[in-house]
């Protein structure tokens, strides 16, 4: 999939760049486009550098963790669930602590600590998968649901939106939390689909009762609070969940005797391990990425939206966000550039602003967690988690239009 996939980033930048070229008199594309690979090389190298030392620091303290036990806390916790989830994985293997790890730092908004935990349970998948480059379904499920990425507190978004003037920095929360809640359902339905996972269990629906009570309860709990309550308590929350959870592997870790100086180190030479075999894949993909970019492909696909809705007789007021959808499965920083490009054009609390914002927390950066995840374990067929992911994109993308015309419209 992987290399069908690549080849048709090269294969539309072409045909784009012929279209400019005969059709507009744009010569200069032909630049735009090699210039874009260099910068996009560059670009894999300076995402790789901080990934360098978040991926050694969180697999430190995720190696204390490990020997303290709480991974196989958490891993005897959750097994009778992950059983019905993801069969191929043994009840208290220690992947199934991980992945809850995962889940609850990409909840909590705390990027920088989901990334490394991530990898280091895509790694322990790794360890039950039949083959060294074909993506097992267990890896499937977890990467589909990390790119779908369900989000409680998008701190960084609320930083931007200060940052442009807005008056209400938290006024895309809800808007952004049920968003990104069709995103992970959808992409939750389609792996059970392909995969054909036993989901009316009662186990795991009393699971998924349970958490939809708790998001509820919690989604009513903030609506009661005031923008500048709501807004401190993100900031608070997801800096005191950061450090807490530090805290808590240390002294989990001195409790159980630990070395935890000793154990920091040792796990984070694995992180350094880690990093430096994503630089390939980075750069494979980014480079793509930019082509496809700097060839005008989606300006033209933006073009299309906008002239086909307009005939349709509909507002168009939500294709001037489109292009944060667009670049976002492809680009997280790219994304956020357009994002705080449209709250320049059209004002931070223009519709396009709010709905931009709200796309922008809907998902993750799909093809970054795709090259990122399975590049870390050598995996190039990654069979049905392309079109699974991109299906929750799709549904956050629909979604976030939906609420921003209930919210803002």
């Amino acid at each position: 999939m992987l290399n069908k996939l690549w080849l048709g980033f090269f294969i539309v930048a072409a045909i784009a760049a012929l279209a400019r070229w005969g059709l507009g008199d744009d010569p200069a594309v032909f630049q735009a486009m090699v210039t874009a690979l260099f910068e996009m090389a560059r670009l894999s190298v300076e995402v790789m550098v901080l990934l360098f030392g978040t991926i050694t620091l969180w697999l430190g303290f995720l190696k204390i963790a490990e020997q303290a036990g709480l991974v196989d806390a958490l891993a005897r916790l959750l097994g009778p669930l992950f059983a019905r989830l993801m069969p191929e994985v043994p009840r208290n293997h220690p992947a199934i602590g991980l992945i809850t790890l995962n889940f609850a730092a990409n909840l909590l908004g705390l990027d920088n600590a989901a990334t490394p935990i991530g990898l280091r349970a895509m790694k322990s998948l790794q360890t039950l998968n039949p083959s060294s480059t074909t993506a097992s379904n267990a890896q499937i499920f977890f990467m589909v649901l990390n790119a779908s990425s369900l989000t409680l507190l998008p701190v960084t978004i609320f930083m931007y939106r200060l940052q442009q003037g807005a008056a209400d920095p938290t006024l895309v929360f809800l808007p952004i939390l049920l968003a990104t809640t069709a995103s992970t359902a959808a992409g939750f339905v389609c792996v059970a689909l392909m995969q054909r996972l036993r989901v009316w269990d009662p186990v795991v629906l009393a699971w998924i009762g349970a958490g939809a009570v708790l998001l509820g309860s919690f989604i009513a709990l903030l609506s009661t609070l005031s923008a500048a309550a709501l807004a401190a308590l993100s900031s608070l929350l997801g800096n005191l969940t950061l450090f807490s959870l530090i805290l808590l592997f240390l002294l989990a870790g001195a409790a159980r005797k630990v070395p935890v100086y000793e154990s920091f180190i040792e796990g984070a030479k694995e992180g350094f391990d880690v990093a430096k075999g994503l630089l390939p894949y980075l750069v494979a993909m980014l480079c793509a990425i930019g082509v496809l970019r700097a060839s005008g492909a989606l300006d033209f696909a933006l073009d299309g939206v906008r002239a086909a809705v307009q005939w349709l007789g509909f507002d168009t007021r939500f294709v001037d966000a489109l292009p944060t959808a667009l670049v976002k499965p492809f680009s997280g920083s790219a994304a956020r550039a357009v994002m705080i490009e449209t709250m320049q054009s059209h004002g931070v609390d223009s519709f396009p602003a709010l709905l931009s914002a709200t796309i922008q927390g809907s998902t993750e950066t799909t093809f970054y967690v795709l090259a990122v995840y399975f590049g870390a374990v050598g995996i190039q067929r990654t069979r049905h988690a392309v079109g699974c992911a991109l299906l929750a994109d799709l549904a956050g993308v629909v979604a976030a239009i939906g609420v921003c015309y209930w919210f803002f419209g």
